[in-house]
């Protein structure tokens, strides 16, 4: 049996409870101490959109190369990271699919997933202990800007495999 999901738009709103979406705010987002004029008044600072947590070790900033997924997207593994928040930015203008399901226990179903479409202007952090499906590049080999926990002690990573639902994304 196939179950498919079909991803709706990346938003704040119906991200929050996974992490946060990383693009400037909004004018109705904005107050004097979270957006202001830098620079000389060549550049508007969108201050703090997301903030790097981790539970001891440093922060990195790496870059993954994603390869692209046909569509339907097969979804295999999901994965969380107790230690320490995760964001993703791509690099060459490319949208993608982020599927995320609550912190907590591993995810049981499909009925746990949500899907979400990300818009290439748009980045995203989950927070610390997300279970996340691993980078879904679309059309092309992607970079993407990660910046995560790189080393420290304890297990970072924890993953499930899912390939045994048989769950299927649409865009």
């Amino acid at each position: 049996m196939t179950i498919t999901l079909t991803a709706q738009p990346l938003t704040k709103a119906n991200f929050a409870p996974f992490g946060a979406v990383i693009e400037p705010y909004d004018a109705a987002e904005q107050t004097e101490d979270n957006c202001y004029i830098i620079n000389n008044g060549f550049a508007t600072r969108h201050h703090a959109i997301a903030k790097a947590a981790l539970d001891g070790g440093e922060v990195g900033f790496s870059i993954f190369m994603a390869k692209p997924r046909e569509i339907p997207i097969a979804l295999s593994v999901m994965e969380f990271h107790p230690l320490g928040s995760q964001a993703f930015f791509s690099m060459n203008g490319e949208d993608y699919v982020v599927v995320v399901a609550p912190k907590g226990e591993p995810p049981k179903s499909a009925d746990d997933l949500s899907v979400f479409y990300a818009k290439s202007t748009q980045g995203i952090q989950y927070d610390a202990g997300v279970w996340h499906h691993p980078l879904l590049a679309l059309n092309s080999e992607s970079p993407f800007l990660v910046v995560d926990r790189i080393n420290g002690t304890g297990n970072n990573c924890t993953e499930v495999d899912i390939t045994d639902w048989g769950v299927m994304v649409e865009i």
